[in-house]
């Protein structure tokens, strides 16, 4: 029974090593070297140590994205958003008006989870950046979440979060706020 324990912990942190060293690797655009595929040995682990198993592994590839997108984040080209604004990139749109778009997030967090940014970065690449001069855009942000939220039937109950920089996993610097509801929010958050 402890060698089968053993063997357990064993190949799980193994697992983790390869997905997050393969997650490191794609982030950072280098080729990896090797690929083994432990997800064989899932059978090994019960349900719950694999759920949380993948949420450490999906943490860190969130953390390491984070880090890999501050990299760049003083560049001036084109962010991902500036590409859906430009609609190049299709999106769901929930809102939009002359400064700001609204639109449904690819990865959501909650039934409803709605990234709004505004329209010209003008140096707002984080909330870190904001200066007096941004204050009527700031304030547009959150009266724009607020018609989101009605929009999306959630006025009752929802959140709107900043990332604001690696520490906080902020991917995209381009400042975006989310809009979540739709269920029963927990405090603390993250």
């Amino acid at each position: 029974m402890v060698s089968t324990t053993l063997a357990a912990t064993f190949f799980s942190l193994l697992r983790n090593y390869n997905a997050n060293v393969r997650a490191f690797a794609a982030n950072v655009r280098a080729p990896l070297q090797h690929s083994t595929n432990y997800n064989s040995i899932n059978f090994l682990l019960p349900l719950h140590s694999r759920r949380s198993l993948s949420r450490v592994s999906v943490t860190n590839n969130e953390e390491a994205a984070a880090k890999a997108a501050a990299l760049n984040a003083g560049s001036e080209a084109p962010t991902i958003f500036d590409k859906i604004i430009a609609k190049e990139i299709p999106s769901s749109i929930v809102y939009e008006d002359e400064k700001v778009l609204a639109f449904r997030d690819i990865n959501p967090q909650a039934p409803v989870h709605v990234l709004i940014i505004p329209k010209f970065r003008d140096g707002l690449t984080t909330l870190a950046k904001a200066e007096a001069r941004h204050g009527d855009i700031l304030g547009h942000l959150l009266c724009a979440s607020k018609i989101v939220a009605e929009k999306e039937g959630i006025l009752d109950g929802f959140r709107v979060v900043i990332n604001n920089g690696p520490g906080a996993c902020q991917s995209v610097y381009h400042l975006h706020l989310h809009v979540l509801g739709g269920r029963q929010l927990k405090w603390p958050p993250g």
